[in-house]
């Protein structure tokens, strides 16, 4: 009878037959390399139970990949979509942004001139059903929702809706569409002649959403610019040097890299011309901006372009090179050292193989007293640059510590109020009061101005929202103080909430931060400089 081989069979004959060179002679990587896949085959092929060779094969990329940097990392080809998909600007659905209420899903807003909008569906609109199945108190998973509210473009879904005072269930059918993703958050005049700009990352748009924003602000009067990149946990690389260059004269340095050995990368320079490059500008930062941000504020920092306000930023200044795999699935191995002008590294300190104590650095500089108190940062010589245009002392060691440093602020909110917001008391209040009250209020409110002077959440909302609490989970203030404190606290999120489902982000963050420490110190600083 004659034998059949399946290619991995012969593959394995060839690895395993007698080679014209030894294996002292051989190559000591390629020899490593060898072993690992004979290893594979053979454990596909002769173990005595049935093995699932993509598991292995993942969680064999997935084990070599923890013995180097924090960064380098393998997704399958599922979580390598959905990681993408904030970056490049777009993905294909229906055009809603919704929050779930009692299991089910509420549309908050739809996306203008997106699919849903021109079907008919509007905000405060509940989707039950999607082609027929009840996504309706069923305990459905929010990914799960989302997959079936995703899809091809031009490909159309059917919809099952409820919307108050309508008694039967409405039928849309939407035609799926390519959805922006925005990285803008907002963009508004936080005073006369000084604008404020805050993006989430740095994506495929985000040059072109801030610079329609610093034009649109600059018509109303702005000469100063202060850009919020608290929390903005960067993106790509060319973003970056793209609003760089909107803010630099030409031909400055923005960040070159450094590969093994120390070998020079490449670099990005200004390539003038840009929007901004002669306003004041105030760039604000925290423990949590990072990659792009850090290049960004790094360059500004290093020209002496503006000033650096906050808490020094997280310090991932390590390059990653994406690998696209022939099943969709990436890795993403860490090639080269991002530096600032002035030859600062990024990167902060790290052990290879250990990603527990990397990911504890934040916490681990909370109890330092790192984000409190500026004099419990402490920096050798070694770590001293200089800026070069004025000669200012900056530092190294990872990440950008901050011309002014601002503590972060351990009691602005209390324990009862971060319990409430942990447990989604607060967001399920405004969703039930939005869901009672929106035409009320879209119709009294007209103008956002008139809302934020006029506007506050009623007595009652906050009283039922604390008596459940108490009720479900036995949440309460310790002392008449924390209940009072905690209460303000929560009106202020709610006006931001309704603000936000109102109109946009961008007026849930003039709530916001109307009492922010550090956008008050930015304010401070300009208001000063004006003066002199």
């Amino acid at each position: 009878m004659k034998k059949t081989f399946s290619a991995l069979t012969i593959l394995l004959s060839l690895l395993i037959s007698p080679l014209s060179l030894s294996a002292q002679q051989m190559d000591p990587r390629e020899l490593a390399i060898r072993k690992l896949l004979q290893s594979t085959i053979m454990i596909n092929q002769m173990y005595v139970d049935t093995v699932n060779i993509d598991r292995q094969v993942e969680d064999a990329i997935t084990g070599m990949l923890t013995k180097l940097d924090p960064h380098s990392q393998y997704t399958n080809a599922a979580d390598t979509k959905k990681l993408n998909e904030p970056l490049k600007g777009n993905f294909e659905g229906i055009g809603v942004q919704f929050n779930m209420l009692d299991d089910t899903l509420v549309v908050i807003q739809t996306i203008a001139k997106g699919p849903s909008e021109k079907a008919g569906i509007i905000a405060g609109d509940r989707i039950v059903a999607v082609n027929d199945t009840a996504i309706a108190g069923v305990k459905m998973s929010r990914e799960n929702i989302m997959s079936r509210l995703r899809g091809p473009k031009n490909s159309e879904v059917n919809l099952g809706i409820v919307r108050r005072g309508i008694k039967d269930t409405l039928t849309f059918t939407v035609k799926r569409d390519k959805i922006p993703v925005t990285s803008l958050d907002a963009a508004y005049m936080v005073e006369p002649g000084i604008g404020l700009i805050r993006f989430s990352n740095f994506a495929a748009n985000t040059h072109t959403e801030v610079v329609e924003a610093i034009k649109s602000l600059r018509k109303k009067g702005m000469r100063d610019l202060i850009i919020d990149l608290q929390g903005n946990g960067g993106g790509y690389l060319g973003a970056a040097a793209d609003l760089a260059s909107e803010l630099l004269d030409k031909g400055l340095m923005v960040v070159y890299t450094r590969g093994r050995g120390g070998v020079n990368l490449g670099e990005y320079r200004s390539r003038g011309g840009g929007l901004f490059t002669k306003g004041r500008i105030v760039v604000l930062v925290d423990e949590y901006s990072a990659s792009a941000s850090e290049i960004l504020a790094g360059a500004i920092q290093d020209h002496d372009r503006g000033t650096i306000v906050g808490r020094r930023t997280f310090g991932k200044g390590l390059v990653q090179r994406p690998i696209e795999l022939e099943d969709g699935s990436m890795i993403r191995l860490t090639t080269a050292r991002y530096y600032t002008p002035s030859g600062r590294c990024i990167q902060k300190p790290y052990q290879k193989g250990d990603a527990k104590t990397y990911a504890r650095d934040v916490i681990d500089r909370y109890n330092r007293g790192e984000l409190t108190n500026a004099d419990s940062i402490h920096f050798p010589d070694s770590l001293k640059y200089q800026t070069l245009r004025l000669g200012r002392t900056v530092y190294g060691g990872g990440g950008i510590m901050p011309d002014i440093f601002v503590p972060l602020d351990t009691t602005r909110y209390t324990k009862l109020y971060r319990e409430l917001s942990a447990r989604s008391y607060i967001v399920n209040a405004n969703l039930h009061f939005m869901d009672a009250n929106r035409e009320q209020l879209a119709r009294k409110y007209k103008k956002f101005d008139t809302f934020r002077t006029d506007f506050q959440i009623p007595e009652d909302v906050i009283d039922q929202m604390l008596d459940e609490a108490l009720r479900k989970d036995s949440l309460k203030a310790k002392d008449d103080k924390e209940l009072q404190k905690t209460r303000a606290d929560v009106a202020l999120i709610m006006k931001a909430l309704v603000a936000r489902d109102l109109w946009d982000m961008t007026e849930y963050f003039q709530i916001i931060y109307a009492n922010d420490p550090v956008v008050k110190q930015a304010l401070t600083i300009l208001r000063k400089e004006e003066s002199d």
